[in-house]
């Protein structure tokens, strides 16, 4: 018995360190090379082969500056002040779940999202996070902050099958994501949160606040 649970263990300590260093090559990997493919793609590739990825890879000089700034003032307003992670937000967000009982708030950096993209799944765990924690703390060591932000800009979400900015100014605006106007930077920032949804419901009201709130505060926000 205490055999079986030596070699158990053995196993799952060799797995660990085995995912540990896929991240570490990747990340290494993806230093100078750009990301054409993350594990959010790959799982919405694999529940529906029938609907292809719209993804085009876009260097940082060719991403319109608006769309910089819409990003870190929605998602990350101390992008640039942390090392991965902001603990001011985390606590916020645990005191707002307290208080609803319920998840209703995050405090996830543009760091922790892109680690959970490139590498994780969706559903929340505890093995999950900490994880996500890992590749978190290994990105931030390994890549600037401006090849951060350009490869969390090429890999978000931004409507069903729909990765990254190039492609999402080409399905809403048609057009280049190097030309995108302060307005629909904002617009496309606001749609982080749930993106499918609000690809189908643009007109939502919530969708409308949040675009008005990352207008006002794009100003406000500091990019690499």
């Amino acid at each position: 018995m205490k055999a079986i649970i030596v070699r158990t263990l053995l196993i799952l300590v060799s797995l660990f360190l085995l995912v540990q260093l896929w991240i570490f090559s990747s990340l290494v990997w993806w230093r100078t090379h750009p990301v054409e493919t993350t594990m959010f793609m790959r799982l919405d590739y694999w529940a529906d082969r029938s609907q292809p990825i719209q993804h085009e890879w876009r260097d940082y000089d060719q991403i319109s500056d608006y769309f910089k700034h819409a990003i870190v003032a929605a998602e990350d307003g101390k992008f640039l002040q942390h090392h991965g992670f902001d603990w001011d937000g985390i606590q916020h967000a645990i005191e707002r779940n307290g208080e609803k009982g319920q998840v209703v708030a995050g405090g996830s950096t543009i760091s922790q999202q892109l680690a959970k993209n490139l590498f994780l799944y969706n559903k929340r765990s505890f093995l999950r996070k900490g994880q996500e924690a890992i590749a978190t703390w290994m990105m931030e060591r390994m890549w600037t902050k401006q090849r951060i932000l350009e490869v969390y800009m090429n890999s978000v979400e931004f409507g069903e099958n729909i990765y990254g900015v190039e492609a999402a100014t080409q399905h809403y605006f048609g057009k280049s994501s190097h030309s995108l106007s302060r307005e629909q930077a904002a617009f496309l920032a606001a749609l982080l949160p749930n993106p499918k949804y609000y690809d189908e419901n643009r007109n939502d009201r919530k969708l409308q606040y949040r675009k008005r709130m990352i207008s006002k505060y794009m100003r406000y926000s500091h990019i690499p």
